[in-house]
């Protein structure tokens, strides 16, 4: 009866958690020339910082039935042509993305009342490109990556250990693991991306870098 107690205060205590947001604030003027120049500075602030994992972000997806799904991953590539992370490409979020063919990420800079939501196109990263990235890997997570039939069932956490020892032993001698070829990298290709700042008041900063046919333009979005 206390456990269901416990439980009980804790969802009225929900309604009153309130954080004033005062911490920066966000104008036109602050903003670098692209979105991909303004990502970059508000991640080495949040590396400068000591954020935990800042590279991580928020990737959603649908299925071809319009079944949302969300999930944490790791941003491994940030440039003119948009965010990349790596992944299963027989997993659930590829399936998603090879039926729809679109998808949203965000940074969630907690600590620092800041996030950045990029929505746009998906396009499968190249195998050059997926190689280097492949090559600078542990290799526990190279094998990790041979090992883990990802998103299936699986009997327990000994069928996933044994299917790890077997790779192991199947590159055991083998210096240099190649890529899988059911493994690679995925490229969200922004159509806009969006700069979070809390406010006090709720009044928030939102910014959006919005892609034309022929360049972008930043509007600002009421909060």
């Amino acid at each position: 009866m206390a456990e269901l107690d416990d439980v009980s205060g804790a969802a009225v205590r929900l309604p009153d958690m309130r954080v004033s947001y005062e911490a920066e604030t966000l104008d036109e003027d602050s903003l670098a020339p692209t979105w991909h120049e303004q990502l970059q500075r508000w991640l080495d602030f949040a590396v400068d910082a000591g954020l935990v994992e800042p590279n991580a972000m928020v990737l959603a997806t649908a299925d071809a039935d319009g079944m949302p799904s969300s999930r944490t991953v790791l941003c491994k590539g940030l440039d003119e042509r948009g965010i990349v992370f790596y992944t299963n490409y027989t997993s659930a979020k590829s399936h998603d993305l090879t039926s729809t063919r679109f998808a949203s990420v965000t940074f969630p800079w907690y600590a620092l009342q800041r996030q950045v939501t990029v929505r746009g196109e998906v396009e499968k990263v190249g195998a050059e490109e997926t190689t280097a990235y492949w090559r600078g890997r542990p290799r526990g997570s190279q094998l990790g990556a041979w090992a883990s039939p990802q998103s299936t069932r699986v009997g327990g956490r000994e069928a996933l250990d044994d299917l790890l020892a077997a790779v192991e032993r199947r590159f055991a001698d083998v210096e240099e693991i190649p890529v899988p070829p059911h493994w690679g990298g995925w490229r969200v290709r922004p159509v806009s991306a969006e700069f979070w700042q809390g406010r006090k008041d709720r009044l928030h900063d939102r910014l959006r870098y919005v892609r034309t046919d022929d360049d972008w333009r930043v509007h600002r979005i009421a909060p």
